[in-house]
């Protein structure tokens, strides 16, 4: 089906027609009623535009280029579902580099997809510091950069959310699970708690804090860590971890050493991926509308490429709290998980 067999099915020239489909400045010279006629015909005739003469037509490539750390990971997956949904029907493509924190292999996919064509950048948990060469939106960037626009969770609200929860549930011994240092959230996400805890009166204790290091994306990136934090021998209540994929390794170990959950210790995680809601108990944790956050990137970016939306550097996206089953009153008989 092509647009002369559109155009001759409405007795209209192929001008016409390719205007109306393309909504061109000459579209502005076709009366509306006509307008609706097209694209009823080619709705109805099943009409496809041929990408490659579009692109020569207008001189653009429809493409975006899709920059993450990770994309098998439970956060990088559905920030990217989120993007492509919204991409794909807006007639976008994307092309996908994976830079696993390699600053070198991130400079060279970024020219790579410049050489290719793409009209803009969207970035996954990635550090971007150079002022870029086309519109660029960073969900998780955090880092002020000029043309940047940075996607971004409100890391305040979240932590006094949690620490509310476990305050007004009694818990006072808190343990901590810092995020790794290459992860573009660690830093304002630790920030905003030391802000919090100190507004509450929450004490965060060194004995009592761990740093993620592993870049692992499997919930054994916080197994280790939850035996580690029980070797200390200081007791704890409460643990608050950097993520939903740490919290649910922490949780395997802790019931393999005999704690229970929640009744020793409670655990909070952060992202609410599609596994939180599975484990047993279910995993108390913030909820960050990820595939939301990729879909406002996607039509963040379209709207720079094509000027219908003004530069902005930053938007900020407020946080869920969902409480299940891992977290609950501290009991004062409760074990003390030091010890076990």
């Amino acid at each position: 089906m092509t647009l002369k067999t559109v155009a001759d099915y409405l007795g209209l020239t192929p001008g016409t027609v390719s205007a109306a489909l393309n909504n061109s400045p000459a579209a502005r010279s076709i009366p509306e009623h006509t307008k609706k006629r097209i694209l009823a015909a080619a709705a109805e005739l099943n009409y496809r535009p041929n990408f490659f003469a579009r692109t020569l037509r207008l001189r653009r490539t429809y493409t975006i280029g899709v920059i993450a750390e990770e994309i098998g990971d439970a956060y990088g997956s559905a920030v990217i579902s989120g993007i492509e949904e919204h991409l794909r029907k807006n007639g976008y493509f994307f092309l996908t580099g994976i830079h696993r924190h390699d600053p070198k292999l991130l400079q060279a996919y970024l020219q790579m997809l410049l050489e290719r064509g793409v009209e803009g950048f969207i970035t996954v948990d990635t550090s971007i510091t150079d002022k870029p060469s086309l519109p660029t939106v960073a969900v998780a960037g955090h880092e002020r950069v000029p043309g940047v626009t940075n996607i971004v969770l409100n890391h305040k609200l979240a932590a006094h959310l949690t620490l509310e929860h476990l305050r007004k549930l009694g818990h006072e011994d808190i343990a901590f699970v810092k995020g790794q240092p290459f992860s573009s959230d660690t830093a304002v996400r630790w920030s905003s708690i030391c802000e919090v805890a100190g507004e509450l009166g929450i004490r965060i204790r060194p004995e009592l804090t761990i740093q993620l290091e592993t870049s692992d994306p499997t919930p054994n990136v916080g197994y280790p860590y939850a035996k580690e934090l029980l070797a200390r021998k200081k007791p704890f209540t409460a643990v608050f971890a950097y993520n939903d994929i740490s919290a649910i390794g922490m949780m395997r170990a802790f019931q393999e050493s005999g704690v229970r959950i929640p009744e020793d210790v409670s655990i909070v995680g952060f992202d609410d991926i599609v596994g939180a809601s599975f484990t047993q108990p279910g995993l108390t944790t913030v909820r960050q509308p990820l595939k939301t956050m990729g879909q406002i990137a996607a039509e963040t970016v379209i709207g720079q490429v094509t000027g219908s939306l003004d530069y902005s550097p930053e938007i900020l996206i407020d946080p869920e709290f969902v409480v299940r089953g891992s977290t609950s009153k501290n009991s004062k008989n409760s074990k003390d998980p030091s010890v076990l």
